[in-house]
């Protein structure tokens, strides 16, 4: 196995610092949750070195910087046709040797991991998002099930061209983010397969409220959730006790599923049985809010979450932090001070503080 060539390719594990220049914000967030001890799915960071050494060597740097000089934010034709350009460049520029190398190296070192090979999520990690006060979540693309080291690389390319799509440069032009020193990092990790996934907030969305958590949950993997795809079941806990206060049963009337032997994913109906009951039990539901708890606590701000249960992995062992970033909208406002009316118990407060994720 070649050794890895740490400017361009860095495992979670790996003892580095949760730089977001080298990292982007996404695998930022992905190194220091793993060095937590969070349950993240193993996996390693295409560094933003190897995206800069790319857009270098391939000479898109310049032709980037002019393409989108003197851009109007509502005019979308000119945007759409600007990002094509730009997409489509880098998706057909050469990739520095050096890179091939690394990358090559970071798989094999992946599936060495494993009794057998394993598919894999390819996400990007670009530089701007899941910064404090903007949030990018959806600007950027992730490629899911991949299964060989060709469809990785070809899919990391990818990535590194949704730095340019109309959605993104429009975000970002309205949002008076600078286009000089952006750059992507993209995450490799072990897909997770999930039998029911969704998205996890330390406050009420609607409210700003810090004293709930509110989960989204449906069956598949989560791109349903994030996406739309579905009406998910939504349920509020109160913070403390984790008691259910509100729960409303969405109508899951699909779920994005692996299918044996088969690459990729494929969508497909769910029963009625399974639509109209609740696709997490009661344990479940705490302990996917004890892990968002355990977020906030480790960054000291409300998150939004990105969780899984793992079909193949043994309960009490199932739950997988897939993602934190920090909650946009609410989290700059000040919190209103609040009379306390119970009295926690020392041993109780410790067990709420360390957050066991384990479920019974």
């Amino acid at each position: 196995m070649n050794a890895i060539d740490t400017r361009y390719v860095q495992f979670f594990d790996a003892g580095i610092a949760p730089d977001h220049d080298q990292l982007g914000g996404k695998c930022a967030s992905l190194v220091t949750m793993t060095a937590a001890g969070m349950p993240v799915p193993p996996g390693f960071a295409v560094t933003t070195a190897a995206y800069d050494l790319f857009v270098t060597e391939s000479g898109l740097a310049g032709f980037i910087v002019g393409a989108l000089e003197g851009l109007d934010p509502e005019d979308v034709g000119v945007i759409d046709r600007i990002s094509q350009t730009i997409r489509d460049r880098i998706c057909e520029s050469p990739v520095p040797e050096a890179l091939y190398d690394a990358v090559s190296a970071g798989w094999a070192e992946l599936q060495s991991r494993f009794p057998q090979p394993v598919p894999v999520a390819v996400r990007s990690s670009a530089t701007a998002e899941d910064l404090p006060d903007a949030s990018f979540a959806g600007q950027q693309d992730t490629y899911l099930w991949l299964t060989d080291e060709a469809e990785m690389r070809e899919h990391i390319r990818k990535c590194w061209a949704s730095l340019y799509t109309s959605r993104a440069i429009t975000y970002r032009l309205k949002n008076d983010i600078p286009e000089e020193g952006l750059s992507m990092a993209v995450a490799v990790q072990k897909m997770v397969s999930a039998r029911t996934a969704g998205v996890a907030m330390t406050l009420n969305p609607s409210t700003g409220d810090r004293s709930k958590v509110v989960i989204d949950a449906s069956w598949g993997i989560g791109e349903a959730v994030v996406s739309g795809f579905v009406t998910p079941d939504n349920l509020m806990l109160d913070k403390v006790m984790l008691s259910i206060i509100e729960e409303h049963i969405g109508d899951k009337h699909i779920e994005m599923v692996p299918v044996a032997g088969e690459k990729g994913l494929v969508e497909r109906p769910v029963e009625e049985a399974r639509r109209t009951v609740r696709c997490l039990s009661d344990a479940e539901v705490r302990a996917v809010a004890e892990l968002a708890k355990r977020a906030e606590q480790h960054y000291g701000t409300p998150q939004d979450v990105e969780w899984a249960i793992d079909h193949d992995l043994p309960d009490g062992e199932n739950l997988l932090l897939l993602q934190a970033r920090p909650e946009t909208v609410h989290s700059s406002k000040p919190q209103e001070a609040k009379p306390v009316t119970a009295t926690i118990g020392v041993s109780s407060l410790t067990s709420m503080l360390t957050g066991s994720i384990k479920l019974p």
